[in-house]
């Protein structure tokens, strides 16, 4: 049996890259298949998620994480150690700066950000232009730009309506649409396979990928488990997926946004609310996504932005507009 030593890993190069040896090729390529490509990546994986990868034997596996945790800091910092690990932290700009401001200054790297709204073409139109140009282009504090994954789920990506985007801001179409990495999912089980290669493709291109997309998050949930009987199943997969994405996000320090949408709330009439309805994918999605934002439409071409939840904003709103050329800032 192979044993994964230290050499099986390099010290100095732990955050990113392995130095391998010829006797570990097999292993390091059964982990990068499912998406494991880094130390801090083994640290993320249970051993029993370890032991269900092919050809690794729990023996294995436990010299595997001993070897991990010894090249790793017990992982406990200072308050002010964190903060300066969180100066790592960028944000994406929307297109418009009323949107940025309620999400102080855009998307946020290390975080999901999940917009939900009951209208789907309301939904469709603003995931479509959103970022998906301005996450390219070089921006406020030292952000550098950078290509995009995304994965969709209902079919309704239209490349060519990036061409507008791409004219506003004065860029290249062809270069526009080669940054973006595109993939179809079908079902959620093909939906979290996807992630894999996303992880894998993060890892090859380091720095490279700024932003993930899914459009969107729920669908194929809805869809693959049906009924009360399925929901337990249904919520386990979800949990499952969305810790998935929170430790991409961390790893490779990338911003993810996901769509979702509304449901009919049978115990808003009770409690006398105002809205009756609210996103689907109950307390797994609320307590993964780091930002919560609630759409809706407004007068003519002008939508609203609600921050629902937010570790650090506040509950606020902002107006702004969907053009053919992207988000931008309401013209009253």
């Amino acid at each position: 049996m192979i044993c994964p030593v230290h050499s099986f890993f390099s010290k100095k190069n732990l955050g990113q890259k392995w130095e391998i040896s010829l006797q570990n090729v097999a292993d390091i390529k059964k982990l990068k298949a499912v998406g494991i490509c880094t130390i801090k990546g083994i640290q993320m994986t249970t051993k029993r998620a370890l032991c269900n990868v092919k050809g690794l034997s729990e023996a294995k596996v436990d010299k595997i994480k001993e070897a991990a945790n010894k090249l790793l800091e017990p992982g406990f910092l200072t308050a002010f150690e964190y903060s300066e690990k969180r100066k790592m932290v960028f944000h994406i700009s929307t297109g418009s700066q009323e949107f940025d401001k309620l999400l102080g200054g855009g998307i946020e790297s290390m975080a999901i950000t999940e917009a939900f709204g009951e209208n789907f073409f309301l939904l469709f139109h603003f995931n479509l232009r959103f970022s998906v140009v301005t996450a390219q282009l070089p921006g406020p504090n030292g952000y550098t730009g950078g290509k995009i994954i995304f994965i969709d789920t209902e079919n309704t990506f239209r490349p060519d309506r990036l061409r507008d985007i791409a004219d506003r801001f004065n860029v290249d179409h062809e270069a526009v649409l080669d940054n973006v990495l595109y993939a179809r999912a079908y079902t959620s089980e093909h939906q979290m396979e996807l992630l894999d290669y996303v992880a894998a493709k993060f890892h090859e291109e380091a720095g490279i990928f700024k932003l993930l997309i899914i459009d969107s998050i729920m669908a194929l949930f809805r869809v693959d488990f049906s009924g009360r009987g399925e929901l337990a199943e249904r919520q386990q997969k979800l949990a499952q997926m969305l810790s998935r994405l929170q430790k991409i996000s961390e790893e490779y320090n990338v911003a993810v946004f996901v769509t979702n949408q509304m449901t009919a709330d049978p115990g808003a009439t009770m409690t006398f609310q105002a809205d009756p309805k609210k996103p689907i994918g109950g307390h797994i999605l609320a307590h993964a996504s780091t930002t919560r934002i609630s759409l809706r439409k407004g007068r003519g071409e002008l939508r609203i932005a609600k921050i629902y939840d937010s570790p650090e904003m506040p509950e606020n709103e902002a107006t702004f507009a969907i053009t053919a050329g992207g988000i931008g800032d309401a013209k009253e």
